[in-house]
């Protein structure tokens, strides 16, 4: 459990403390606000990135996201409104760093673009403009969004009053196809450490970057240039990505398709405690099927006209008939087989419409059966479950919706989150102090500690 005491207490405590005591105390005590926490994407990944710490509150208007955030996590945020948080009330959770996702609609190509003038915008500028006027400030900031965030006006404001009260900033636009991941969701992000931490690479600084190679060497061949992998690139992310079928539940595959199953294995499990501590386990190399693909998902389905009548999952999910002579030829470049790598990505609006919200499965044949089909019909279209989609947010296998929630709330809830296998090294990264003398490859305290005290009582 991380004890709250103040700054002079820790001071005092350093002239009778080893510095390795010191930086294992510390490195426990990582105290984390997450705001816009939806069904907890964020949380997700820094239990993938092993980071020590401990959520101390997390917020989020939307209730049916509370109830699924709780029922995975065991906690229920905050469900008022941000707006009325003062810095004094920011200051009493004295948190190492804020995690967070404002809503998107402002910045979005589709929507108004109404930028800062949209009222949604207005709680994540709320909290910006509170940072300067806090006793303490944060010492790392990460924010999500969709791309296009990067050239609003709140972008701008954002970039102002980071730089007025210290902090250094690296920006990503980055896809879960850089990551092995067969699927296109292109996101910013933004990485923020208040000095007198820095970034492991100080050359990134103030840039835009379109690779993770700052942070993921290996990758440093894979930047989306923009583009998402539709020019040139796609070639190369294709390559690079496991076939959907890796990430599909197994009762709903054909006989054929069965056959094609090569699962990946040793993946890590990670869990959380019920003090918000973060755990990670390893899956040894095995023979069997994963899990989450192998067992049907036990969360009850419900139709979402409230009338709580079971259908059979073919019929849930198939795409009808009719719906496909309508929209046929605007449905053609979302289709994917299971052998593909690369699928599209999935809106809040999926399942509501077939066109433009995320891909559809085609059930019958392979890729080349799109080629000699002579009605889309003969594919076999369907929508991917939800179990699906979270898979291909790379949510784990512990994650599960309550069983109130309906098939569509299911859906939006998982096209307003996010890729836990993108901000989860990206969460790693930012939580790396580069110092002399280090020893803890997630959270290098160490030598910084007595001038992390002494940047708090500044404030």
């Amino acid at each position: 459990m991380c004890s709250r005491k103040n700054p002079a207490v820790v001071d005092m405590e350093m002239e009778t403390e080893t510095e390795m005591e010191v930086e294992e105390k510390i490195c426990r005590c990582w105290r984390i606000l997450e705001f816009y926490s939806g069904i907890g994407g964020m949380r997700y990944s820094l239990l993938r990135a092993g980071i020590r710490g401990r959520v101390v509150e997390a917020f989020d208007i939307n209730n049916i996201a509370n109830d699924v955030y709780e029922h995975n996590f065991g906690h229920r945020p905050f469900q008022g409104n941000i707006q009325i948080l003062t810095p004094l009330d920011l200051d009493k959770y004295e948190a190492h760093a804020w995690l967070l996702s404002p809503p998107c609609q402002p910045y979005t190509r589709q929507g108004l673009q109404k930028d800062s003038a949209d009222a949604r915008a207005l709680s994540f500028i709320k909290i910006l403009e509170n940072m300067p006027h806090m006793m303490q400030p944060p010492l790392m900031l990460f924010v999500e969004n969709v791309v296009g965030f990067e050239t609003s006006n709140t972008h701008k404001h954002m970039m102002e009053v980071l730089a007025g009260i210290g902090f250094v900033t690296q920006e990503y636009i980055l896809s879960p196809l850089q990551f092995g991941v067969p699927y296109s969701r292109p996101r910013y992000f933004c990485l923020a450490k208040r000095k007198p931490l820095s970034f492991r690479n100080p050359s990134c600084n103030n840039l835009i970057l379109w690779t993770p190679s700052p942070f993921m060497p290996s990758k440093n061949n894979q930047s989306t240039d923009g583009s998402d992998g539709n020019d040139g690139n796609q070639g190369e992310f294709n390559s690079s990505c496991e076939p959907i079928i890796n990430f599909l539940e197994t009762h709903f595959l054909t006989g054929n398709q069965q056959e094609y199953t090569t699962f990946r294995f040793g993946t890590e499990v990670v869990s959380s405690t019920a003090d918000g501590k973060y755990m990670i386990d390893k899956i040894s190399t095995s023979t069997s099927t994963p899990k989450h693909l192998a067992d049907i998902d036990n969360d009850k389905i419900f139709e979402d006209d409230g009338g709580g009548t079971n259908k059979n999952a073919w019929d849930m999910y198939s795409v009808a008939p009719s719906l496909i002579e309508r929209w046929g030829n605007a449905m053609d470049k979302d289709i994917v087989f299971p052998e593909s790598r690369r699928c599209c990505c999935f809106t809040k609006s999926y399942y509501r419409y077939v066109k433009g919200t995320g891909s559809l499965l085609a059930t019958s044949g392979d890729i080349n059966s799109r080629l000699e089909a002579p009605s889309l019909i003969e594919l076999g279209l369907r929508f991917f479950t939800p179990r699906e989609v979270a898979n291909l947010h790379s949510f784990p296998a512990e994650f599960h919706f309550p069983s109130h929630t309906s098939l569509r709330q299911r859906y939006a809830l998982l096209g307003n989150s996010m890729s836990v296998a993108v901000v989860a090294p990206l969460l790693q990264y930012l939580f790396i102090c580069e110092t002399s003398g280090l020893r803890s490859p997630l959270c290098q305290f160490g030598t910084q500690f007595e001038n992390l005290v002494k940047l708090q009582k500044r404030y």
